[in-house]
């Protein structure tokens, strides 16, 4: 199997790029990156020193390597391929004094990080999922401070959540994300989520998505086009009004139409 590599530029907060990989042969030198790397490995295993000590980032498993440490990085077993994805995130989206807490313990096990990382990369490949995918990355930055050890619990914000409701209501039918809505109302985008899911039970891009849907719902027995509906509830397009219709609803527009 030959080396290939992809790597984009998604416009989430947070993201600086993200890359799919496939390596035989390629053998990474000892480097650094000015982002944190959130490395999972879909098949094989890779063997990597981190500051010095080596690691293993093998599947069901979650690697963080921190920005300005170096790495390296190689199959862990000569001569076999290993296919990892990596999201490479802004220095900023953890404080730096968790830099060498990480170095320490960059391994997050568990299926709670696992499925954050997988849900990232699933929001990543889906138009219209923004706010999914940035929802997933303040999610990890959660998980991570658990790991650590550094996780707070703050108090219930429910005057806070109220704002953001209103707010995603009166903006339903537009695209923007959890970082312009805290900018807009105040605060720090982490907290922002907390407080809306502490409230309604239900994250602020899950919610979203049950208004269109319930959106589309009416518009379609108001006689509107599938496509049409789509369009006026806020969705993508129509495919992914079908996806997150069906997922809702258990049909397809088109047939909850006729």
């Amino acid at each position: 199997m030959d080396d290939s590599v992809r790597v984009w530029h998604p416009t989430v907060p947070f993201v600086r790029e993200v890359l799919h990989a496939t390596f035989e042969h390629h053998v990474y030198p000892a480097h650094t990156h000015d982002a944190w790397a959130v490395l999972m490995v879909d098949d094989g295993a890779v063997a990597y020193d981190l500051d010095r000590t080596g690691h293993f980032a093998v599947p069901d498993s979650v690697t963080l390597l921190p920005p300005h440490v170096p790495h390296n990085g190689r199959s862990a077993v000569g001569g076999e391929t290993y296919r990892k994805r990596v999201i490479y995130l802004d220095e900023g989206w953890l404080p730096a004094r968790l830099a060498d807490a990480t170095v320490a313990r960059p391994t997050l096990q568990g299926n709670a990080a696992a499925a954050t990382v997988a849900g990232i990369h699933a929001a990543l490949r889906s138009p219209g999922e923004m706010m999914a995918a940035e929802y997933g990355i303040l999610s990890l930055q959660e998980i991570v401070q658990g790991h650590l050890g550094t996780a707070s619990s703050p108090p219930r914000d429910v005057p806070l959540a109220r704002r953001l409701r209103q707010m995603l209501d009166d903006r339903l039918d537009e695209s923007f994300t959890i970082t312009e809505a805290a900018r807009i109302l105040g605060t720090h985008p982490s907290h922002l989520v907390r407080a809306f899911s502490q409230a309604y039970g239900i994250a602020p891009h899950r919610y979203v998505i049950g208004r269109r849907v319930d959106l589309a719902r009416r518009l379609l027995l108001a006689g509107r086009a599938p496509a049409e509906a789509a369009a006026e509830a806020g969705f993508h397009d129509q495919a992914h009004l079908t996806r997150h219709f069906r997922r809702v609803l258990g049909t397809t527009p088109g047939t909850f139409a006729a």
